[in-house]
């Protein structure tokens, strides 16, 4: 269902829940762009500045920042105060050396997580579709809005090691028993297990996954919540060091 507001700002009590902002405050905040990522599955850049990493104590000075080509996002410049920031996007700003990766808590809420630099070389993009184009090729259809051509043996449901901003496929992580997968909805949202069991059904309900967490627990989850995030461990820095 699509929020409404005025072109440039959205209400703040019909903002994401899990923007960081009190809906009370003020009437208005900024409304992000059309982009990679959808409304209620992003933030805009200048709340990413203002609120979550707080180097600006208002939106003017948020603005100045992000025109000043301050931050970058996947190693791109991005000077788009409405631009959207969503899941696995790596957000740089390199005056301060400060690093970050975009994950969901256990709340459901999108939070700015420290990396190291070599791990800003990279992001994981889940494949959601796959097209032939002209000339035979196949092109992947990702998460966060990309296409790209890969000659991989590749399906939807897999994930793919992309190298930003050259947007090159370094390796593919195949979607299947004995994974690491990080829950990306649902209650369980947050939480990160090896895939234990695939349930593909026939009928009508949904396809399923069943998780197995680190002290052994198991729990179901539904098979578009999982994003695979190694073969056999974890390849990208995870809150807690896990």
């Amino acid at each position: 269902m699509a929020i409404m507001g005025s072109r440039k700002h959205l209400k703040r009590f019909k903002a994401p829940k899990h923007w960081p902002i009190h809906p009370k405050e003020n009437k208005w905040t900024v409304k992000p762009n059309a982009g990679p990522h959808a409304i209620d599955e992003s933030l805009p850049l200048l709340l990413v500045v203002r609120d979550i990493l707080k180097v600006a104590d208002n939106a003017r000075e948020a603005k100045r920042i992000i025109n000043s080509g301050e931050i970058l996002v996947d190693g791109r410049v991005k000077k788009d105060y409405k631009f959207p920031v969503g899941f696995m996007d790596v957000i740089e700003i390199p005056k301060s050396e400060s690093i970050y990766r975009v994950l969901p808590d256990e709340k459901g809420r999108l939070v700015l997580y420290p990396i190291a630099t070599e791990n800003k070389e990279f992001k994981l993009c889940k494949i959601t579709n796959k097209t032939t184009i002209k000339g035979g090729k196949t092109q992947l259809n990702l998460h966060d809005g990309r296409n790209c051509l890969s000659e991989d043996e590749c399906r939807a449901g897999d994930v793919i090691i992309l190298k930003v901003p050259e947007q090159d496929i370094s390796e593919v992580i195949k979607f299947e028993k004995g994974t690491i997968g990080l829950i990306t909805g649902g209650k369980h949202i947050g939480e990160i297990g090896k895939i234990k069991e695939i349930n593909i059904t026939k009928s009508s309900m949904p396809n399923t996954v069943e998780i197995e967490t680190e002290n052994k627990k198991t729990f179901l989850t539904l098979k578009e919540y999982v994003f695979v995030i190694g073969k056999t461990k974890p390849v990208i820095t995870l809150p807690g060091g896990k």
